[in-house]
């Protein structure tokens, strides 16, 4: 899929100093206010210390539980009674919540026909675990999208962008081209729509992407509906593409902003992401737990780490950490990824291909021309001529290269 690029058989990333990426710079902070203000707040920001003091309090063994939960009135009716109720006595929280929020439930177990092979299994949970959410309550964290999708299942109860490219080749398989086609369409919705696939249809999930697997959705799609597929998504592939590179024209060699790393000879890279620097919302209460792990570091550097390092996927793995066995010293935003960086390879030779098939020949060369870049960048920094053909040892660290 991608020719002529070098693979560590571990995670090799590139490491940057600490002083070059300790946080967002002041603009980044008032670029994160505007895009903030601007879309559906997540649960945590709408109810403030109520969401926090519920997610103290443990009621449920799930912290995306409560944000999941659907206010019954508007946010900030519920958020003032809770202000003028919680001190009085035999104040009941718990009772609040159930007087104020409907909870998600659970689907009903699925308990497949017996006998079946593998094939006949798999093809029968397709329906089980489509979604179709075209409208959604004012009030919930859920993010309407326009066709049906399918999710993982369980406690997720949304579509995931990197995860749906491999549903997407599982339906592929199963014939089921229509739902593959509303899936990409909807990703295509969420880019017109956010400026960018957000990591799941969730609002506390609109600060971060996830690995960019839209070009080879497109890829996917194109092998079925053939080359008009590229020429029909090339606008959003062009907004991806802007989302991951923004502020590379401005940004100075040997700095970083959001996603894109500049190093010092004017080579550019990417790296994970997320534009808030607060406990994820879903997972709150454990977030505030690692930070207080680590009293040496800033809390939120280490909440932007914990969410850069959902928006890769890879929630948790080591290869993020400087030490391997502790979750608090993760340095997401620190490292350069191979896996993100290959992916962007992919993304330029696709925007490559869309824009000749669009006869627009200037943009193909230019595209064409960043993939060689990225390509060399790759082979020059990711790769480690010595740890080839090493086998991956269990709690093995990764070797940094420092810039």
């Amino acid at each position: 899929m991608i020719k002529n690029v070098k693979f560590t058989p571990a995670p090799l990333t590139f490491l940057l100093s600490a002083a070059l990426l300790a946080g967002a710079s002041v603009a980044q902070a008032e670029d994160t206010s505007r895009m903030l203000s601007s879309q559906p707040q997540p649960p945590d920001i709408r109810l403030g210390p109520l969401f926090n003091a519920v997610q103290q309090a443990k009621f449920y063994p799930d912290q995306k539980t409560f944000a999941d939960a659907v206010p019954k009135y508007n946010p900030s009716s519920i958020l003032a009674d809770w202000q003028m109720q919680k001190g009085q006595r035999n104040f009941d929280l718990k009772h609040f919540v159930d007087a104020n929020f409907t909870l998600p439930k659970e689907q009903d177990k699925y308990v497949p026909p017996a006998g079946q092979s593998l094939r006949e299994h798999i093809n029968g949970l397709w329906p089980v675990l489509t979604r179709s959410t075209p409208t959604a309550s004012q009030y919930d964290s859920l993010l309407p999208l326009p066709k049906p999708y399918v999710v993982p299942g369980g406690r997720f109860r949304e579509v995931y962008y990197w995860d749906s490219y491999f549903t997407m080749l599982g339906l592929a398989e199963s014939g089921h081209w229509d739902r593959v086609q509303d899936m990409v369409d909807n990703f295509a919705t969420e880019i017109d729509k956010y400026g960018h696939i957000p990591n799941g249809n969730r609002s506390y999930y609109l600060s971060r992407s996830q690995p960019p697997f839209f070009s080879l959705m497109v890829d996917l799609l194109a092998t079925h509906k053939g080359d008009e597929a590229y020429r029909q998504y090339l606008p959003q592939l062009q907004k991806e593409y802007d989302y991951w590179m923004a502020d590379s024209d401005k940004v100075a060699a040997g700095q970083a902003s959001k996603r894109v790393i500049k190093l010092g000879d004017g080579t550019l890279l990417n790296r994970y992401w997320d534009e808030r620097d607060a406990p994820r919302t879903e997972s709150w209460l454990d977030d505030v737990n690692t930070a207080n792990k680590a009293p040496d570091r800033n809390k939120q550097q280490v909440y932007r780490d914990l969410r850069a390092g959902a928006a890769s996927g890879w929630d948790f793995s080591s290869r993020w950490f400087t030490d391997a066995h502790n979750l608090a010293s993760i340095r997401t935003t620190q490292l350069a990824p191979v896996d993100l960086n290959s992916l962007m390879f992919h993304l330029e030779q696709v925007l490559s291909k869309a824009s000749k098939l669009a006869n627009q020949d200037d943009k193909a060369k230019q595209f064409a021309a960043d993939a060689e870049k990225r390509q060399a960048a790759i082979n020059r920094y990711l790769w480690d001529e010595k740890q080839a053909g090493m086998p991956i040892m269990t709690g093995r660290k990764s070797r940094f290269i420092r810039s």
